[in-house]
């Protein structure tokens, strides 16, 4: 048989609860209120994160594309000039990075490489063979 007890006993909580606050991704202030999950301080931080995180990829982008741009400028003033090969160390003195390619295949021995409808064979002392590509069209979809 159980035994109650009678007199109410008053139970006393000595626990405190404390919120741990989290940091701005941004500006790094604690955030005092709202969501325990919230990231962001307020809606300028959130863009202001979102937009460098952007801003990053874009000014990748950018220089590869402009590299792009000059090694084409390099290969097609090549290409008009009639020079069908030329050192490599030549052509980089001129601006061009050997390393930057719209597109790359393996043909027999040799590196067969293109930017954009100008190809070109490279080894590491030389490149050969500087030629455009013929009937190259492009179908662009209207969504």
């Amino acid at each position: 048989m159980a035994i109650f007890d009678t007199k109410r006993q008053r139970m006393e909580y000595s626990k405190k609860i404390i919120r741990r606050m989290p940091k701005c991704l941004h500006c790094g202030k604690q955030i005092r209120y709202g969501r325990i999950d919230k990231k962001y301080c307020c809606d300028d931080c959130r863009n202001s994160h979102y937009n460098a995180q952007a801003k990053s990829g874009r000014t990748f982008r950018r220089k590869v594309l402009s590299q792009l741009m000059a090694n084409y400028q390099i290969l097609d003033s090549l290409f008009r000039a009639g020079v069908k090969s030329i050192e490599i160390i030549d052509v980089i003195t001129m601006g061009f990075a050997p390393g930057v390619m719209t597109s790359y295949r393996r043909v027999g021995k040799h590196d067969e490489y293109c930017c954009f409808d100008i190809k070109y064979i490279m080894t590491n002392k030389r490149i050969y063979s500087i030629s455009k590509l013929e009937n190259v069209s492009v179908h662009l979809q209207d969504k």
